[in-house]
């Protein structure tokens, strides 16, 4: 049975996300969006269903408009990081989706870290 990339990226997505709903524990959900020019996350609550804060490269602000890149994912996850302290969220849980943890996802969640969000 052979899957395109597509499906698969569905299937692993779906993998990460039942895993997470298992050790949710409460916390508010982080997660990221790639596409092949931007990037961008949000701080979901999924009890309340709501955006507590998001950041993407499509703002003007961030001066990274348009650039999907290692450093346009840094600056993005320093700014979710200082948006979720604005918003009294300190621990979060990390969803890549189907992104592998590597190259951007990883900048991103490794700046977060440094801004000081916990997962």
């Amino acid at each position: 049975m052979a899957l395109n990339k597509r499906e698969l990226f569905l299937k692993r997505r779906l993998r990460v996300r039942n895993k997470l709903r298992a050790i949710t524990d409460g916390r508010p959900r982080l997660s990221v969006h790639r596409s092949s020019k931007n990037i961008s996350v949000q701080v979901i609550d999924d009890v309340k269903g709501v955006t507590l804060a998001s950041a993407s490269s499509l703002e003007k602000d961030l001066g990274v408009v348009g650039k999907n890149n290692v450093d346009a994912a840094a600056k993005i996850g320093a700014a979710i990081a200082e948006r979720a302290k604005k918003a009294g969220v300190e621990a979060v849980i990390f969803d890549r989706g189907g992104f592998l943890f590597h190259g951007k996802i990883k900048a991103l969640a490794d700046a977060a870290r440094e801004g000081g969000l916990k997962f």
